[in-house]
């Protein structure tokens, strides 16, 4: 039987727009976000095993993803009361290090689904009635810059997701590229030479601040 694809949208596009009640009111979105990024993420069903660590995870960080200009926006297609007794329920969890957590960003209500079908959440070889667990972060200008989905079994890495953050913003910042498994003070990429002569002066200058791999490949040192 054919099956009808969702659409997703895609890295670099305009994040799609709506207004959704939420535990937090209702949100007009990205607009209300202007000038932030977010981290707009899904999750299957309240009360599922991995996505309450996650919650928990997540409202424990979220100070810190405050400080670097990051809110946080969660989604499911249940009930916004379902959503309450959920967060409340979680309150009264510990778990390592984590206890007594409240969560304070918007939890969205998408009973009809009709955001998560709008940002490619529903795919129906997984499920046709739950969302699957997507990461979307958003720039300041309300697009999309990075796409993450993780299988129902696999716990979201939220050292990752913030990395990932800092990695953009710090290339917005400085027109660079970080390398694999960059961490903040670490080296950076600067962007491919635009011709010859410039290549050929990068490889042979005797730059401090820089260093190059070969004429493809130089970094600036942060350190």
């Amino acid at each position: 039987m054919e099956q009808t694809l969702t659409h997703m949208p895609l890295i670099g596009d305009h994040a799609p727009e709506f207004k959704a009640n939420t535990t937090q009111g209702e949100i007009n979105f990205p607009a209300d976000y202007k000038g932030k990024w977010v981290i707009l993420f899904s999750h299957p069903a309240d009360f599922t095993l991995v996505c309450t660590t996650e919650f928990m995870t997540f409202a424990s960080m979220m100070d810190e993803f405050k400080a670097i200009n990051t809110e946080l926006v969660g989604l499911s297609v249940d009930s916004i009361y379902s959503h309450i007794a959920w967060l409340r329920k979680i309150q009264e969890l510990e778990w390592k290090d984590k206890k007594h957590i409240e969560v304070k960003f918007p939890l969205i209500e998408d009973i009809k689904m009709e955001i998560a079908t709008k940002y490619g959440m529903i795919q129906p070889n997984s499920s046709t009635t739950q969302a699957v667990r997507a990461v979307f972060i958003i720039d300041p200008k309300g697009i999309i810059r990075t796409i993450l989905y993780y299988p129902i079994s696999t716990g979201r890495n939220f050292d990752e997701i913030k990395r990932i953050v800092l990695a953009l913003q710090k290339a917005d910042k400085d027109a660079i590229a970080t390398p694999a498994d960059w961490r903040p003070g670490d080296d950076v990429i600067v962007p491919t030479a635009g011709s010859c002569g410039v290549a050929k002066a990068r490889v042979e200058a005797n730059d401090p601040n820089m260093y190059c791999l070969d004429w493809f490949l130089c970094f600036k040192r942060e350190k």
